[in-house]
């Protein structure tokens, strides 16, 4: 079965044949709410939702309302479409978010206070940084990052964590496609990110600053598991600023520790 609506001839016109399932059909409506890096959620109309989609109108009519009445959509006020409250409650239940965020939360908070800057906790999916929890103070630098938001992993902090402890294969494939360069001091050269990401597994701390956001810069360590597996990265993000601060630093690290002995992790396991 094919992924897209097929161009076919029969003895006549050349006519567009949409052979994907149902199931299907309804996946790519929800795809076509995928923002791109950095980006807020989406709203759409109805038509762009049909041409992200590739379906014609009518069939995307009748299957976003079905998508509204389940939850998985909702209406807004102008007329168009978000991503609904049904989606959110399910994927905060996934064991690795739940438990996560769960035991995490406690020394996210404890982070926050002693920093009041944001706080972000992140685990590795495919090729991206996905969000799990962030704080925010009310002061703190302006960013795009939100909760269910997945970021490069060469550019952000808790990215480069996870790139830095991700399987010799995932970096491979990783660095082979070509990475994306949102500042000038974003780093994308492969060798370069090599060398930097070995810095990372020695030191214990990924920093970076103004890779992604303009302003802003982040200091970022690993969380592990019982087994010494990294399964995710917790950070903060402040403002650039031309001094470094050891304190900064040494909260995220107690924070990464903290949760990492939260999930049974002991260093002379290693």
């Amino acid at each position: 079965m094919s992924g897209k609506p097929a161009l076919k001839r029969a003895n006549g016109p050349l006519t567009v044949v949409d052979d994907r399932s149902v199931a299907a059909r309804l996946f790519a409506l929800l795809d076509a709410f995928a923002a791109p890096a950095g980006a807020t959620s989406l709203t759409l109309t109805l038509t762009a939702l049909a041409e992200r989609a590739g379906l014609p109108l009518s069939t995307t009519h009748r299957l976003v309302g079905e998508l509204v009445g389940w939850g998985a959509l909702t209406k807004q006020h102008n007329g168009q479409y978000s991503l609904g409250m049904k989606l959110w409650e399910l994927g905060v239940q996934t064991p690795t978010a739940q438990n996560l965020r769960t035991i995490a939360l406690p020394y996210l908070e404890d982070l926050y206070e002693t920093t009041r800057e944001h706080v972000h906790l992140a685990i590795l999916d495919g090729r991206d940084a996905l969000y799990l929890e962030k704080l925010s103070g009310h002061h703190a630098v302006r960013l795009t990052s939100r909760v269910g938001a997945r970021l490069p992993l060469h550019s952000t902090g808790v990215g480069l964590v996870l790139l830095a402890h991700a399987p010799a294969d995932v970096l491979q494939a990783y660095l082979a496609t070509g990475l994306e360069r949102f500042l000038p001091r974003t780093v994308t050269e492969p060798d370069a990110v090599r060398k930097r990401l070995a810095e990372i597994r020695l030191t214990g701390v990924a920093r970076l600053s103004e890779e992604m956001t303009r302003g802003s810069s982040s200091i970022a360590a690993p969380i592990r598991d019982r087994t010494g597996r990294v399964v995710a990265a917790v950070s903060i993000v402040t403002r650039t600023t031309l001094i470094v601060d050891p304190e900064r630093e040494y909260a995220v690290r107690l924070a990464a520790q903290g949760v990492s002995r939260a999930l049974g992790y002991r260093r002379a396991q290693q």
